[in-house]
C-alpha cells in the first residue's frame, strides 16, 4: 500500500492528541512517509508474487491500540492482559487442528517455532535425526545446525511432495543404527505449495518410533477450506503429529511478526523449565516466558490475533474458510487461463500456482521466462521465479542446465480470484 500525501502527525495528533508531536517529529515522520514509497505495492492484488497477504485492518487497530500500553508476554508482570489473550488463541488454533489441551505460544514468524519445535525434539531424544522433504523451507536444515543435530532431506516425488519410499528406507536404516528420526511433512511448500502425505506418514513414523513435527507455517490454516479429499486428509491427520508450527500473519490476517508453535503434549513444558529470580514472582499462574525460548515478545501481537479470531471464528464454512476457497479457486482459475493460452501448468495443490512458457531447451524456456517476469513488473504486476528442479518437471525438454527456471504465483489474496486478473497474467 502507498501513502502518498498523507498527514501522519495529523492522523495520530487526531487520535492521540496526548503523544507529544512537536514539529521536528512531523519532518521526521514526512520523510518516513516518503522513504516508505520505496515499496512494492503489496495490498494490491497487482502483487502475485511472494508470500504476502495484507493485516485485516481490525488486527492493524488492535496492535497499534495494544502498542500503546506496550506489553511484554515474557511474564505476567509484564503483559497481564495479553497473556491471557495469547492463550485464548493458542486454545483456538489447537482447536482448529485437533490438539485438545496445546502447549504453545506466539512467536516472531516460522523460523523462530519451527526452532523450538526441533529443540523439544532433541531434548525428547538427544540424538535424533532430522528428515525432511528437500523441498522443505530451509529453515529445517538452518536450525537443525544451530541444534547441533543431524539433518537428511527426503527426495521428492514430481509433484513436490515427500517420497514415501525413499522415507521409508532412511527411516529403516536410522533405526538399524539405533537412531530415532524426527519427520518434518511439510503441509504447503513454499515453492511449489506442495503438501506432505502426513496422513500416509503418520504410520510410517509410528512403525520406526520417529517424532512427527508438522510445518503448516503456510498451509496451516487450509484445514478450513474446501479442498479435494486427497488433500484434505492430511489436513486432517495434524492431529496425530507431536508438534505443529503456523503463521498468522500469512494466512491468518496478522501484521509482521506472528508466528506460532504448539505441542499435542502439554507435559513437554518441562524441558523449558528454568530459574529466574526476578520475572515469575507475581502470580502462581503459567508465564508464558516459562515455556518458550524467546524472551520478550510484543503482547500487541496476541491482541491482534485475539481479535482477529473474534471476528473470523476457525469454522469449516465460515466466513475465514470462505476467504481461504477464494485463494484456491484463484489459483485454479489463473491454471485455466494458462491452459487455454497454451502455457504449461503445474496443478496447484493449494492457492501457489507455477507456469512456464513452452520450449525445446531448459536454458532457453528459462529466458523467456525471466523475460516475462520482468515486463510484468514493468506493468506494474509482480509475480515470481522458481527453480524447478528436473525430477520435478513434467514436460518433455532438453536439460543443457541443471533447473529450469519457471514462473510462481502465490495468489493469497480474495482479490485475486477475478479473471480480469488472469488475462492480465497470461497475455505474453
Amino acid at each position: 500500500m502507498y501513502f502518498p500525501n498523507m498527514d501522519w502527525t495529523h492522523l495520530l495528533n487526531l487520535e492521540f492528541p496526548q503523544l507529544p508531536l512537536d514539529a521536528a517529529d512531523e519532518a521526521i515522520l514526512k520523510e518516513l512517509a516518503h522513504k516508505l514509497q520505496d515499496n512494492y505495492p503489496y495490498h494490491s492484488p497487482d502483487y502475485a508474487g511472494q508470500m504476502i497477504k495484507p493485516p485485516l485492518p481490525l488486527a492493524q487497530a488492535a496492535h497499534w491500540m495494544t502498542s500503546f500500553v506496550n506489553p511484554n508476554n515474557h511474564a505476567l508482570d509484564g503483559g497481564r492482559a495479553t497473556s491471557a489473550l495469547e492463550l485464548e488463541t493458542i486454545q483456538a488454533l489447537g482447536t482448529m487442528v485437533g490438539y485438545s489441551q496445546p502447549l504453545g505460544h506466539l512467536t516472531s514468524g516460522g523460523t523462530t517455532a519451527n526452532l523450538e519445535a526441533l529443540w523439544v525434539a532433541r531434548q525428547c531424544h538427544a540424538k535424533t535425526v532430522v528428515l525432511a522433504n528437500e523441498h522443505a523451507h530451509y529453515t529445517h536444515s538452518r536450525m537443525s545446525e544451530v541444534l547441533g543435530m543431524p539433518f537428511q532431506a527426503v527426495a521428492s516425488t514430481e509433484n513436490g511432495s515427500m517420497d514415501l519410499i525413499a522415507l521409508e528406507t532412511m527411516l529403516k536404516e536410522l533405526r538399524s543404527e539405533g537412531v530415532n528420526a524426527t519427520v518434518v511433512a511439510t503441509l504447503g511448500t513454499t515453492g511449489m505449495g506442495a503438501v506432505d502425505a502426513l496422513e500416509d506418514i503418520v504410520p510410517l513414523a509410528h512403525t520406526y518410533d520417529a517424532r512427527i513435527h508438522v510445518d503448516a507455517a503456510y498451509g496451516g490454516y487450509f484445514t478450513l477450506a474446501d479442498l479435494p479429499f486427497n488433500t484434505l486428509r492430511h489436513f486432517n491427520a495434524m492431529s496425530s503429529a507431536n508438534s505443529m508450527v503456523i503463521d498468522p500473519h500469512k494466512h491468518g490476517l496478522q501484521p509482521y511478526g506472528c508466528g506460532a508453535v504448539l505441542f499435542k503434549n502439554p507435559e513437554e513444558g518441562r524441558f523449558y523449565k528454568h530459574d529466574s529470580p526476578y520475572t515469575y514472582f507475581t502470580s502462581d499462574q503459567l508465564h508464558l516466558g516459562e515455556i518458550t525460548l524467546e524472551c520478550s515478545r510484543a503482547g500487541a501481537a496476541a491482541a491482534a490475533l485475539w481479535a482477529t479470531q473474534q471476528k473470523f471464528p476457525y469454522v469449516r464454512s465460515g466466513a475465514f474458510a470462505k476467504r481461504l476457497n477464494a485463494s484456491l479457486e484463484a489459483a485454479q482459475g489463473l491454471k485455466r487461463s494458462l491452459i487455454a493460452k497454451d502455457w504449461w501448468v503445474l496443478e496447484p495443490e493449494l492457492d501457489i500456482c507455477v507456469f512456464s512458457l513452452p520450449g525445446v531447451k531448459a536454458s532457453e524456456i528459462s529466458a523467456l521466462n525471466r523475460a516475462f517476469f520482468e515486463q510484468k513488473a514493468k506493468e506494474n504486476l509482480h509475480l515470481a521465479l522458481f527453480s524447478l528442479p528436473q525430477r520435478n518437471c513434467p514436460w518433455q525438454i532438453k536439460w543443457d542446465i541443471p533447473s529450469l527456471t519457471v514462473v510462481r504465483s502465490v495468489l493469497m489474496k480474495p482479490e485475486h480470484n477475478d479473471p480480469k486478473l488472469w488475462d492480465r497474467i497470461t497475455s505474453a
